[in-house]
């Protein structure tokens, strides 16, 4: 009989799932760009004219500004930096929530573990996003004449968000399996939870609105990914950023968690309903 080494299992199945998951990014990445004259360079022009839109919309239309707290009295960057993790965050999940109709055959016709599809698609969605951010580091170089040295807990908090997105993921993904409705339900969910995040306005004004605006950011985990980013890219205040990582980091364990266990719950009938 022969000998396995006690963990040998894990590690080739460890090893199997990198592959798989690096496999998966490659085509999605090139997939979305294939025939394309301008190629990858979407992946800039995008967030581009979405700020230039916005900062039409509240800056000049609006009068919206930089609050005196604010980590910066620059509002386009400020927006900028705020809409970051936002558009990671929902593109994982939207893209996430029928992925697993999409990948039927791998589901149905192999051994294929399918809790793999959300984290393919959010490790693909951070390289588009991780362009955008590049400018973003060069514009807040030129807006505060430095670099922020809370600029090296940036990956740390992309983790975190990382877990977060595919932890809702996992549950869009499998609920779509079986409610195909789920998607439509989700693009509504995500407008709704667009405007409830601090992005174009601040805590102030949410603060005029009322206690139950203040409850609503508060409970919002988006709010302290968006705080982190502003901070980690523009800002100085460590003991801020600490804060919120906590309360963020709370947020994306939890979600991973139980949408991995609720992932785990409907996988069972994917293979008969797909």
């Amino acid at each position: 009989m022969p000998y396995h080494i006690p963990g040998t299992r894990f590690a080739r199945n460890l090893i199997t799932r990198r592959t798989l998951i690096s496999q998966l990014v490659k085509r999605d990445f090139q997939q979305r760009y294939v025939g394309s004259a301008a190629g990858w360079l979407w992946g800039l022009v995008h967030p581009l004219v979405l700020l230039a839109s916005y900062v039409f919309i509240f800056q000049i239309c609006l009068g919206q500004t930089a609050a005196p707290d604010d980590v910066t009295t620059s509002y386009p960057m400020l927006l900028f930096c705020g809409m970051l993790p936002w558009l990671l965050f929902q593109e994982t999940v939207q893209r996430s929530a029928g992925s697993l109709v999409e990948q039927a055959n791998l589901i149905t016709k192999t051994v294929f573990p399918a809790e793999i599809v959300p984290v393919s698609i959010f490790l693909s969605s951070l390289i588009s996003n991780t362009l955008a951010l590049v400018l973003a580091i060069a514009g807040a170089a030129i807006v505060t004449h430095h670099v922020s040295p809370l600029l090296a807990t940036l990956p740390v908090f992309m983790l975190l968000l990382g877990m977060f997105a595919v932890g809702i993921g996992w549950i869009a993904a499998s609920l779509h399996v079986y409610l195909r409705d789920t998607a439509q339900v989700l693009i509504v969910i995500l407008t709704l939870w667009f405007w409830a995040t601090p992005i174009f306005i601040n805590d102030a004004q949410f603060r005029h609105a009322g206690t139950w605006a203040v409850v609503l950011m508060d409970l919002n985990p988006l709010t302290y990914f968006v705080r982190a980013w502003r901070e980690a890219l523009l800002g100085y205040r460590m003991p801020l950023l600490i804060h919120w990582g906590e309360i963020a980091a709370a947020f994306a364990i939890g979600f991973f968690v139980c949408g991995g266990l609720f992932f785990r719950y409907l996988k069972r009938g994917f293979a008969d309903v797909l």
